[in-house]
Protein backbone atom coordinates (compact mmCIF):
# COMPACT_ATOMS: atom_id res chain seq x y z
CA UNK A 1 0.00 0.00 0.00
CA UNK A 2 1.41 3.41 -1.14
CA UNK A 3 1.73 6.06 1.87
CA UNK A 4 -1.08 7.82 -0.44
CA UNK A 5 -3.27 5.62 -0.23
CA UNK A 6 -2.80 4.53 3.55
CA UNK A 7 -3.25 8.14 4.82
CA UNK A 8 -6.56 8.42 2.50
CA UNK A 9 -7.58 4.85 4.19
CA UNK A 10 -6.75 6.85 8.14
CA UNK A 11 -8.86 9.65 6.97
CA UNK A 12 -11.33 7.89 6.13
CA UNK A 13 -11.54 5.34 8.86
CA UNK A 14 -11.75 8.88 10.82
CA UNK A 15 -14.25 9.81 9.11
CA UNK A 16 -16.38 6.99 9.71
CA UNK A 17 -15.45 6.93 13.47
CA UNK A 18 -17.58 9.70 13.54
CA UNK A 19 -14.85 11.36 15.78
CA UNK A 20 -16.30 15.13 16.74
CA UNK A 21 -14.63 17.80 19.21
CA UNK A 22 -15.81 16.89 22.09
CA UNK A 23 -13.41 15.85 25.34
CA UNK A 24 -14.18 15.86 29.42
CA UNK A 25 -12.03 16.41 32.31
CA UNK A 26 -13.29 14.50 35.67
CA UNK A 27 -11.95 15.07 38.96
CA UNK A 28 -11.51 11.60 40.31
CA UNK A 29 -13.65 10.63 43.26
CA UNK A 30 -10.81 10.03 45.77
CA UNK A 31 -8.25 11.97 45.19
CA UNK A 32 -4.08 11.50 46.01
CA UNK A 33 -3.47 11.78 49.67
CA UNK A 34 -0.23 12.93 49.04
CA UNK A 35 -0.60 14.42 45.60
CA UNK A 36 0.68 13.10 42.84
CA UNK A 37 4.06 13.65 40.75
CA UNK A 38 5.13 11.36 37.94
CA UNK A 39 2.45 8.33 37.29
CA UNK A 40 3.22 4.90 36.08
CA UNK A 41 1.05 2.32 34.60
CA UNK A 42 1.71 -1.14 35.95
CA UNK A 43 1.31 -4.42 34.52
CA UNK A 44 -1.60 -5.55 36.80
CA UNK A 45 -3.81 -2.01 35.98
CA UNK A 46 -2.58 0.03 38.42
CA UNK A 47 -1.51 2.94 38.11
CA UNK A 48 1.85 4.09 40.53
CA UNK A 49 2.47 7.72 41.60
CA UNK A 50 5.55 9.10 43.33
CA UNK A 51 4.10 11.35 46.12
CA UNK A 52 4.74 15.48 46.52
CA UNK A 53 6.94 14.31 49.85
CA UNK A 54 9.95 12.43 46.87
CA UNK A 55 10.46 9.38 48.80
CA UNK A 56 7.06 8.11 49.44
CA UNK A 57 4.60 6.38 46.03
CA UNK A 58 0.78 5.59 46.16
CA UNK A 59 -0.90 3.07 43.92
CA UNK A 60 -4.47 3.86 42.39
CA UNK A 61 -6.88 0.70 41.51
CA UNK A 62 -9.52 1.10 39.87
CA UNK A 63 -13.35 0.26 41.06
CA UNK A 64 -14.82 -3.59 40.48
CA UNK A 65 -16.31 -1.72 37.59
CA UNK A 66 -13.06 -0.94 35.80
CA UNK A 67 -13.54 2.78 36.85
CA UNK A 68 -10.55 4.70 37.62
CA UNK A 69 -12.39 8.32 38.31
CA UNK A 70 -14.08 6.01 41.41
CA UNK A 71 -10.79 4.35 41.73
CA UNK A 72 -8.76 4.06 45.81
CA UNK A 73 -5.35 4.72 46.64
CA UNK A 74 -2.89 2.49 48.88
CA UNK A 75 0.15 3.68 50.15
CA UNK A 76 3.12 1.43 48.75
CA UNK A 77 6.92 1.27 50.30
CA UNK A 78 8.98 4.33 50.25
CA UNK A 79 12.34 4.67 48.22
CA UNK A 80 15.89 4.02 50.32
CA UNK A 81 16.44 6.59 53.23
CA UNK A 82 18.53 8.32 50.75
CA UNK A 83 17.09 8.84 47.60
CA UNK A 84 13.84 11.48 47.33
CA UNK A 85 14.97 12.23 43.13
CA UNK A 86 13.15 14.60 41.44
CA UNK A 87 13.43 14.58 37.10
CA UNK A 88 14.79 10.89 36.66
CA UNK A 89 15.16 8.70 34.13
CA UNK A 90 12.39 5.70 34.01
CA UNK A 91 10.58 3.03 32.66
CA UNK A 92 7.91 -0.20 33.46
CA UNK A 93 10.45 -3.13 32.18
CA UNK A 94 9.39 -6.08 30.51
CA UNK A 95 9.02 -8.46 33.85
CA UNK A 96 6.68 -5.75 35.31
CA UNK A 97 8.99 -4.17 37.73
CA UNK A 98 9.46 -0.06 37.66
CA UNK A 99 13.04 1.24 37.44
CA UNK A 100 14.55 4.75 37.71
CA UNK A 101 17.70 6.32 37.75
CA UNK A 102 19.51 9.40 38.46
CA UNK A 103 17.43 12.18 39.23
CA UNK A 104 18.22 16.23 38.65
CA UNK A 105 17.47 17.00 42.32
CA UNK A 106 17.65 14.66 45.45
CA UNK A 107 16.14 16.27 48.42
CA UNK A 108 15.38 19.66 46.33
CA UNK A 109 18.97 19.79 46.03
CA UNK A 110 20.40 20.35 42.42
CA UNK A 111 22.82 17.66 42.44
CA UNK A 112 22.51 15.44 38.91
CA UNK A 113 22.40 12.46 41.91
CA UNK A 114 23.64 8.63 40.33
CA UNK A 115 21.47 6.85 42.44
CA UNK A 116 18.62 4.87 41.21
CA UNK A 117 16.09 1.96 42.72
CA UNK A 118 13.92 -0.79 41.44
CA UNK A 119 10.37 -1.47 42.17
CA UNK A 120 9.16 -4.84 42.58
CA UNK A 121 5.07 -4.77 43.02
CA UNK A 122 4.83 -8.38 43.73
CA UNK A 123 6.96 -7.60 46.87
CA UNK A 124 6.14 -3.93 47.35
CA UNK A 125 9.92 -3.45 47.57
CA UNK A 126 12.66 -0.86 46.41
CA UNK A 127 15.97 -2.28 45.88
CA UNK A 128 18.97 -0.04 45.09
CA UNK A 129 20.21 0.26 41.66
CA UNK A 130 24.16 1.12 40.91
CA UNK A 131 25.01 3.33 38.39
CA UNK A 132 26.64 2.37 35.26
CA UNK A 133 31.15 2.36 36.07
CA UNK A 134 32.02 5.66 36.11
CA UNK A 135 29.10 7.56 36.37
CA UNK A 136 29.49 9.50 39.17
CA UNK A 137 26.73 11.89 38.01
CA UNK A 138 23.39 11.41 35.87
CA UNK A 139 20.64 13.72 36.71
CA UNK A 140 17.71 14.46 34.26
CA UNK A 141 18.82 11.95 31.45
CA UNK A 142 17.38 10.66 28.13
CA UNK A 143 16.25 6.75 28.65
CA UNK A 144 14.29 3.67 26.62
CA UNK A 145 13.58 0.39 26.63
CA UNK A 146 14.95 -1.57 23.81
CA UNK A 147 12.75 -4.04 21.94
CA UNK A 148 14.93 -6.77 23.65
CA UNK A 149 13.82 -5.21 27.01
CA UNK A 150 17.26 -3.85 27.59
CA UNK A 151 16.90 -0.31 29.32
CA UNK A 152 19.03 1.92 27.50
CA UNK A 153 20.43 5.23 29.77
CA UNK A 154 22.18 8.49 27.79
CA UNK A 155 24.35 10.29 30.67
CA UNK A 156 22.74 13.88 31.07
CA UNK A 157 26.88 15.74 30.28
CA UNK A 158 28.43 14.01 28.06
CA UNK A 159 27.42 11.47 24.64
CA UNK A 160 27.71 8.33 27.10
CA UNK A 161 25.63 5.39 27.20
CA UNK A 162 24.71 2.54 28.79
CA UNK A 163 22.27 -0.28 28.60
CA UNK A 164 21.25 -2.25 31.39
CA UNK A 165 20.02 -6.07 31.21
CA UNK A 166 17.11 -6.76 33.62
CA UNK A 167 17.85 -10.32 33.79
CA UNK A 168 21.73 -9.66 35.67
CA UNK A 169 20.87 -6.27 36.54
CA UNK A 170 24.34 -5.38 34.44
CA UNK A 171 25.27 -2.48 32.81
CA UNK A 172 27.09 -2.52 29.24
CA UNK A 173 28.96 0.86 28.16
CA UNK A 174 27.56 1.17 24.48
CA UNK A 175 29.30 2.86 21.59
CA UNK A 176 27.94 6.55 20.87
CA UNK A 177 29.93 7.30 18.02
CA UNK A 178 28.34 10.08 15.46
CA UNK A 179 26.46 11.85 18.06
CA UNK A 180 26.47 15.80 17.63
CA UNK A 181 25.84 16.71 21.16
CA UNK A 182 25.73 15.91 24.29
CA UNK A 183 22.49 14.15 25.91
CA UNK A 184 20.97 16.89 27.88
CA UNK A 185 17.52 17.87 27.58
CA UNK A 186 16.76 15.14 24.68
CA UNK A 187 13.62 12.96 24.50
CA UNK A 188 14.42 9.86 22.97
CA UNK A 189 11.21 8.21 20.57
CA UNK A 190 11.40 4.53 19.82
CA UNK A 191 10.93 3.55 16.25
CA UNK A 192 9.07 0.67 14.66
CA UNK A 193 12.68 -0.02 13.52
CA UNK A 194 13.98 -0.37 16.60
CA UNK A 195 16.12 2.96 16.48
CA UNK A 196 15.76 5.58 19.07
CA UNK A 197 15.13 9.14 17.29
CA UNK A 198 15.81 12.30 19.46
CA UNK A 199 15.68 16.37 18.38
CA UNK A 200 19.04 17.77 19.30
CA UNK A 201 18.31 20.53 21.61
CA UNK A 202 22.30 22.03 22.30
CA UNK A 203 22.89 21.62 18.27
CA UNK A 204 19.00 22.71 17.33
CA UNK A 205 17.24 21.87 14.50
CA UNK A 206 19.53 19.15 14.09
CA UNK A 207 18.04 15.82 14.69
CA UNK A 208 19.31 12.04 14.98
CA UNK A 209 18.77 8.44 15.07
CA UNK A 210 20.51 5.97 17.36
CA UNK A 211 20.97 2.52 15.76
CA UNK A 212 21.83 -0.09 18.49
CA UNK A 213 22.19 -3.06 16.14
CA UNK A 214 25.16 -0.95 15.47
CA UNK A 215 25.87 1.42 18.53
CA UNK A 216 25.97 4.11 16.38
CA UNK A 217 24.31 7.63 15.96
CA UNK A 218 23.07 8.59 12.29
CA UNK A 219 21.90 12.28 11.22
CA UNK A 220 18.14 12.50 10.82
CA UNK A 221 17.72 16.25 8.81
CA UNK A 222 17.16 19.27 10.45
CA UNK A 223 13.87 19.91 11.78
CA UNK A 224 13.51 23.13 10.39
CA UNK A 225 11.14 24.60 13.13
CA UNK A 226 13.39 25.97 16.15
CA UNK A 227 12.13 23.75 18.70
CA UNK A 228 14.81 24.53 21.69
CA UNK A 229 13.60 26.80 24.45
CA UNK A 230 16.10 29.75 25.26
CA UNK A 231 19.77 28.26 26.00
CA UNK A 232 21.76 28.97 29.37
CA UNK A 233 19.21 30.78 31.38
CA UNK A 234 22.24 30.83 34.20
CA UNK A 235 24.40 28.04 35.16
CA UNK A 236 24.25 25.51 37.87
CA UNK A 237 26.44 24.32 40.31
CA UNK A 238 26.94 20.63 41.08
CA UNK A 239 29.20 18.47 43.08
CA UNK A 240 31.16 17.99 39.56
CA UNK A 241 31.43 21.47 38.64
CA UNK A 242 29.35 23.99 36.80
CA UNK A 243 25.88 22.70 33.79
CA UNK A 244 24.73 25.30 31.47
CA UNK A 245 21.69 24.54 30.49
CA UNK A 246 21.24 24.09 27.11
CA UNK A 247 17.48 24.84 26.57
CA UNK A 248 14.61 22.82 27.10
CA UNK A 249 12.17 20.96 24.47
CA UNK A 250 8.98 19.46 24.25
CA UNK A 251 7.77 15.64 24.34
CA UNK A 252 7.82 13.68 20.82
CA UNK A 253 4.88 11.04 19.89
CA UNK A 254 5.19 7.86 17.38
CA UNK A 255 1.88 8.22 15.38
CA UNK A 256 -0.01 5.27 14.63
CA UNK A 257 0.96 6.39 10.53
CA UNK A 258 4.39 6.12 11.58
CA UNK A 259 5.42 9.99 11.55
CA UNK A 260 6.73 11.67 14.81
CA UNK A 261 4.88 14.78 15.84
CA UNK A 262 7.88 16.55 17.78
CA UNK A 263 6.94 19.86 20.02
CA UNK A 264 8.90 22.63 20.85
CA UNK A 265 9.67 25.01 24.26
CA UNK A 266 9.06 28.98 23.79
CA UNK A 267 12.17 30.52 22.15
CA UNK A 268 13.42 33.96 22.69
CA UNK A 269 11.79 36.10 20.55
CA UNK A 270 9.22 33.71 19.05
CA UNK A 271 5.38 34.28 20.01
CA UNK A 272 4.90 30.84 20.77
CA UNK A 273 6.16 27.30 20.20
CA UNK A 274 6.77 25.51 16.91
CA UNK A 275 6.23 22.05 16.26
CA UNK A 276 8.07 19.75 13.71
CA UNK A 277 6.45 16.47 12.14
CA UNK A 278 9.19 13.70 11.03
CA UNK A 279 8.68 11.05 8.12
CA UNK A 280 10.63 7.93 8.51
CA UNK A 281 13.18 6.59 5.99
CA UNK A 282 12.48 3.66 4.11
CA UNK A 283 15.17 1.53 5.77
CA UNK A 284 16.58 2.36 9.03
CA UNK A 285 20.08 3.62 8.03
CA UNK A 286 17.80 5.71 5.84
CA UNK A 287 17.36 9.31 7.04
CA UNK A 288 13.81 10.80 7.57
CA UNK A 289 12.77 14.23 6.66
CA UNK A 290 11.01 16.86 8.91
CA UNK A 291 7.82 19.53 7.94
CA UNK A 292 7.19 22.01 9.94
CA UNK A 293 4.13 21.73 11.91
CA UNK A 294 1.18 23.86 13.36
CA UNK A 295 2.34 26.55 16.76
CA UNK A 296 0.54 26.85 19.69
CA UNK A 297 -1.12 29.30 20.80
CA UNK A 298 0.23 33.05 21.50
CA UNK A 299 2.74 32.44 24.12
CA UNK A 300 2.34 29.04 24.70
CA UNK A 301 4.67 26.02 24.57
CA UNK A 302 5.02 22.47 25.67
CA UNK A 303 8.84 22.73 27.01
CA UNK A 304 9.57 20.08 29.61
CA UNK A 305 6.05 19.06 29.47
CA UNK A 306 3.49 15.86 28.97
CA UNK A 307 2.06 14.52 25.82
CA UNK A 308 0.25 11.48 25.14
CA UNK A 309 -1.37 9.57 22.44
CA UNK A 310 -4.82 9.15 22.28
CA UNK A 311 -6.61 6.00 21.15
CA UNK A 312 -8.18 7.70 18.01
CA UNK A 313 -4.79 8.69 16.77
CA UNK A 314 -4.63 12.34 17.86
CA UNK A 315 -1.57 13.35 20.37
CA UNK A 316 -2.73 15.03 23.54
CA UNK A 317 0.04 17.82 24.43
CA UNK A 318 -0.27 19.73 27.68
CA UNK A 319 0.85 23.28 27.27
CA UNK A 320 2.55 24.94 29.82
CA UNK A 321 0.06 27.52 30.24
CA UNK A 322 -2.53 24.59 31.57
CA UNK A 323 -4.27 24.59 28.39
CA UNK A 324 -4.58 20.83 26.37
CA UNK A 325 -3.70 20.66 22.75
CA UNK A 326 -4.99 17.49 20.29
CA UNK A 327 -2.66 17.37 16.75
CA UNK A 328 -4.66 15.28 14.20
CA UNK A 329 -1.87 15.22 12.07
CA UNK A 330 -2.62 18.31 10.65
CA UNK A 331 -4.38 20.45 13.31
CA UNK A 332 -3.16 21.42 16.84
CA UNK A 333 -6.57 22.48 18.49
CA UNK A 334 -7.01 23.95 21.70
CA UNK A 335 -9.30 22.35 24.13
CA UNK A 336 -9.73 22.35 27.71
CA UNK A 337 -7.97 23.47 30.66
CA UNK A 338 -6.60 21.16 33.57
CA UNK A 339 -4.41 21.04 36.98
CA UNK A 340 -1.48 19.78 34.63
CA UNK A 341 1.07 17.64 35.97
CA UNK A 342 1.87 14.02 34.10
CA UNK A 343 -0.10 12.18 31.38
CA UNK A 344 -0.69 8.54 30.50
CA UNK A 345 -3.14 6.78 28.81
CA UNK A 346 -5.00 3.99 31.14
CA UNK A 347 -6.53 0.89 29.54
CA UNK A 348 -10.08 2.19 29.26
CA UNK A 349 -8.37 4.40 26.84
CA UNK A 350 -9.46 7.82 29.15
CA UNK A 351 -6.18 9.90 30.15
CA UNK A 352 -5.27 10.29 33.63
CA UNK A 353 -3.64 13.90 34.59
CA UNK A 354 -1.40 14.10 37.71
CA UNK A 355 -3.38 11.52 39.50
CA UNK A 356 -6.19 13.92 40.27
CA UNK A 357 -8.28 14.00 36.49
CA UNK A 358 -9.43 11.97 34.08
CA UNK A 359 -9.49 13.55 30.45
CA UNK A 360 -11.91 11.56 27.33
CA UNK A 361 -11.65 12.32 24.10
CA UNK A 362 -14.21 11.86 21.52
CA UNK A 363 -14.45 9.17 19.22
CA UNK A 364 -13.06 5.69 18.95
CA UNK A 365 -9.89 3.47 18.13
CA UNK A 366 -9.29 2.52 14.27
CA UNK A 367 -9.92 -0.99 13.88
CA UNK A 368 -6.43 -2.00 12.66
CA UNK A 369 -4.67 -0.68 15.70
CA UNK A 370 -6.69 -3.06 17.71
CA UNK A 371 -4.55 -5.94 19.53
CA UNK A 372 -5.75 -9.34 17.93
CA UNK A 373 -5.43 -12.67 19.96
CA UNK A 374 -4.31 -16.12 18.40
CA UNK A 375 -3.42 -18.66 21.08
CA UNK A 376 -4.81 -18.28 24.93
CA UNK A 377 -5.80 -21.14 27.76
CA UNK A 378 -9.99 -21.42 27.73
CA UNK A 379 -9.60 -22.44 31.29
CA UNK A 380 -7.93 -20.68 33.80
CA UNK A 381 -6.80 -21.28 37.08
CA UNK A 382 -6.92 -18.69 39.92
CA UNK A 383 -3.54 -17.81 41.28
CA UNK A 384 -1.81 -19.34 38.58
CA UNK A 385 0.26 -18.60 35.46
CA UNK A 386 -0.36 -18.97 31.53
CA UNK A 387 0.63 -17.77 28.70
CA UNK A 388 -0.97 -16.02 25.91
CA UNK A 389 0.49 -14.56 22.20
CA UNK A 390 -1.12 -12.57 19.53
CA UNK A 391 -0.30 -9.66 17.44
CA UNK A 392 -0.04 -6.05 18.69
CA UNK A 393 0.66 -6.25 22.13
CA UNK A 394 2.33 -4.09 22.32
CA UNK A 395 0.44 -0.78 20.62
CA UNK A 396 2.23 1.08 17.98
CA UNK A 397 3.81 3.90 19.91
CA UNK A 398 5.76 4.36 23.67
CA UNK A 399 2.26 6.29 23.73
CA UNK A 400 3.76 8.64 26.01
CA UNK A 401 6.79 11.36 26.24
CA UNK A 402 8.17 14.11 28.17
CA UNK A 403 10.46 17.05 27.00
CA UNK A 404 13.40 14.99 27.99
CA UNK A 405 13.55 12.83 31.57
CA UNK A 406 10.13 11.13 33.14
CA UNK A 407 9.42 8.34 30.71
CA UNK A 408 6.51 6.97 31.45
CA UNK A 409 6.15 4.33 27.98
CA UNK A 410 2.83 2.17 27.64
CA UNK A 411 4.19 -0.12 25.09
CA UNK A 412 3.35 -3.38 27.04
CA UNK A 413 0.43 -5.42 26.99
CA UNK A 414 -2.28 -5.53 29.63
CA UNK A 415 -5.05 -8.50 30.26
CA UNK A 416 -8.37 -7.35 31.64
CA UNK A 417 -10.76 -10.16 32.90
CA UNK A 418 -14.34 -9.65 32.62
CA UNK A 419 -17.06 -11.92 34.85
CA UNK A 420 -20.14 -12.38 32.92
CA UNK A 421 -22.12 -13.21 35.54
CA UNK A 422 -21.27 -9.87 37.82
CA UNK A 423 -19.50 -7.71 34.84
CA UNK A 424 -16.86 -7.14 37.05
CA UNK A 425 -13.06 -6.26 35.67
CA UNK A 426 -10.18 -8.41 36.95
CA UNK A 427 -6.17 -7.33 35.75
CA UNK A 428 -3.89 -10.09 35.68
CA UNK A 429 -0.54 -9.14 36.14
CA UNK A 430 1.34 -9.40 32.83
CA UNK A 431 5.63 -9.98 32.72
CA UNK A 432 7.83 -11.08 30.32
CA UNK A 433 6.50 -9.85 27.58
CA UNK A 434 8.00 -11.17 23.53
CA UNK A 435 8.95 -8.20 22.77
CA UNK A 436 9.04 -4.53 23.34
CA UNK A 437 9.15 -3.12 20.12
CA UNK A 438 6.33 -0.99 18.99
CA UNK A 439 4.56 -1.05 16.02
CA UNK A 440 5.10 -4.92 15.63
CA UNK A 441 2.31 -5.60 12.70
CA UNK A 442 1.68 -9.14 11.82
CA UNK A 443 4.73 -10.53 13.80
CA UNK A 444 3.84 -12.75 16.45
CA UNK A 445 4.07 -11.81 20.05
CA UNK A 446 3.49 -13.37 23.62
CA UNK A 447 3.09 -12.50 27.19
CA UNK A 448 2.28 -14.54 30.36
CA UNK A 449 -0.25 -13.64 32.57
CA UNK A 450 -1.17 -14.52 36.62
CA UNK A 451 -4.80 -15.02 37.12
CA UNK A 452 -5.60 -12.57 40.58
CA UNK A 453 -6.21 -15.44 43.45
CA UNK A 454 -8.91 -13.43 44.50
CA UNK A 455 -11.15 -12.83 41.18
CA UNK A 456 -14.85 -14.68 40.57
CA UNK A 457 -14.79 -17.77 39.18
CA UNK A 458 -16.81 -18.39 36.06
CA UNK A 459 -17.69 -17.93 31.92
CA UNK A 460 -15.36 -14.67 31.95
CA UNK A 461 -14.18 -12.77 28.72
CA UNK A 462 -10.85 -11.56 28.02
CA UNK A 463 -9.29 -8.63 26.36
CA UNK A 464 -5.46 -7.93 25.79
CA UNK A 465 -5.03 -3.90 25.89
CA UNK A 466 -2.01 -1.86 24.17
CA UNK A 467 -2.35 2.04 24.59
CA UNK A 468 -5.63 2.03 25.63
CA UNK A 469 -6.67 0.12 22.59
CA UNK A 470 -8.72 -3.80 23.87
CA UNK A 471 -8.54 -6.94 21.56
CA UNK A 472 -11.74 -8.31 20.63
CA UNK A 473 -13.29 -10.50 23.73
CA UNK A 474 -12.44 -14.13 23.89
CA UNK A 475 -13.93 -16.64 26.47
CA UNK A 476 -13.05 -18.44 28.85
CA UNK A 477 -13.36 -20.04 32.31
CA UNK A 478 -11.90 -19.52 35.71
CA UNK A 479 -11.92 -22.24 38.33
Amino acid sequence: MTKKLFLALVTFLFAAGGISQAQTITQLTHQPPDGAGIGFLLTDGTVMFQGFGGMDWWKLTPDINGSYVHGTWTQLASLPDNYSPDAFASAVLADGRLLIEGGEYNFGQFVLTNLGAVYDPRANTWTPLNPPTGWDYIGDSPSVVLPNGHFLIGRKLDMQMAELDPATMQWTAMGSSGKSDFNAEEGWTLMPSGTVLTADVLTNPNSERYIPSMQQWVSDGSTIANLQGPPEEGCLHYGGGIYCPPGEIGPAILRPDGTVFATGALHLGASAGHTAVYHPGAIPTDPGTWVPGPDFSSGDDAGDNFAALLTNGKVLVEGNSGRFYEFDGTHLTPTLFSNGGSLLVLPTGEVIVGGSEVYAASGSYIQPWVPSIITYPSTVVRGQSYTISGRQFNGLSQAAAFGDEYETATNYPLVRIKNIATGHIFYARTHDHGTMAVATGVAPTFTHFDVPAVMETGPSTLVVVANGIPSYPVNLTVN
